[in-house]
């Protein structure tokens, strides 16, 4: 199984949707790629807005 990239982690910022990334990168085949690819670009879109838990909250 891949480890997926902290790249990617960097717009999926969710905890259930980089669980599903996991889930979606171990697939084999093309069209396994082409919904990875598709799951990115829509959890990317949901989670813009959300703050990235990988870095802390500033003080002040």
């Amino acid at each position: 199984m891949k480890t997926p990239s902290p790249s990617v982690f960097r717009w999926i910022k969710t905890e259930c949707g980089r669980a599903k990334f996991a889930e979606l990168a171990a697939r084999p085949g093309p069209l396994a790629r082409l919904r990875l690819g598709w799951f990115v670009l829509i959890a990317a879109l949901r989670d813009w807005r959300l703050p990235n838990p990988d870095i802390g909250e500033p003080n002040g």
